[in-house]
C-alpha cells in the first residue's frame, strides 16, 4: 500500500521586524562605540625645537665671507659666488685657490664662481683657513630652488662653518 504524502504548507517569514531589530542593533553599536581620538593617532615622541628670535643685526663690516647663490643671466644656470671683504683675506684666498688649481683663479680674483659642491666645500675650507674669525653670510635669489641653498648649508656644516647669517630683505609696511 502506498503512503499518502502530506501536502506541504507554505512557510512565510515576515522580514520587517528582523530588519527593524538589525537597524536598532546597528545604531546602538554605532552610538556606543568609542573611536580613537586624535591624540591616539599621533606619534608618541615630542620634538623640542630651540627657542629663537629674528636676528635684526647688520652684517659685520670686516671678517665676512659672503656666499651668493644666483642664476647666471647668460647660461641660465644656478651658481655660487664667494667673496671676502678684507683685502688681505682676498689676496690670501686667491693664493690658496691658485695652489689647489681652482679653475679661473688668479691673483686679481675677488669673486669666485663655483658651479659644483666639491669646489664649494674646498673654497669654504680655504676661506676658514685664511680667516678663522670670519663669519659667513648666505645671500640667495628668491628664484633659486631650495636644494641649492641646502647644498651650501651642508657644505658649510661639513667644513664646520655652522654659524652664519642668511641675508634677507627687510619688509616695508603692509602685510
Amino acid at each position: 500500500m502506498s503512503k499518502i504524502k502530506k501536502k506541504r504548507v507554505g512557510f512565510v517569514l515576515d522580514m520587517t521586524p528582523l530588519v527593524d531589530i538589525t537597524f536598532l542593533l546597528l545604531t546602538f553599536f554605532m552610538f556606543t562605540a568609542k573611536f580613537k581620538n586624535e591624540a591616539d593617532n599621533q606619534q608618541k615622541f615630542v620634538i623640542k625645537r630651540p627657542q629663537t628670535q629674528a636676528d635684526t643685526a647688520k652684517l659685520p663690516e670686516k671678517d665676512l665671507v659672503t656666499i651668493k647663490i644666483g642664476i647666471d643671466t647668460v647660461s641660465k644656470d644656478t651658481a655660487y659666488y664667494l667673496s671676502m671683504l678684507n683685502e688681505q683675506d682676498v689676496a690670501s684666498l686667491a693664493d690658496a685657490m691658485q695652489r689647489i688649481n681652482f679653475p679661473g683663479a688668479n691673483p686679481e680674483s675677488v669673486v669666485y664662481k663655483i658651479s659644483d659642491s666639491l669646489w664649494l666645500g674646498k673654497i669654504i675650507e680655504r676661506a676658514r683657513i685664511v680667516n678663522p674669525k670670519a663669519r659667513f653670510a648666505l645671500d640667495a635669489d628668491r628664484r633659486v630652488k631650495y636644494r641649492y641653498i641646502e647644498v651650501a648649508i651642508n657644505e658649510m656644516r661639513k667644513k664646520r662653518a655652522t654659524t652664519f647669517n642668511f641675508v634677507t630683505e627687510k619688509k616695508t609696511g603692509g602685510l
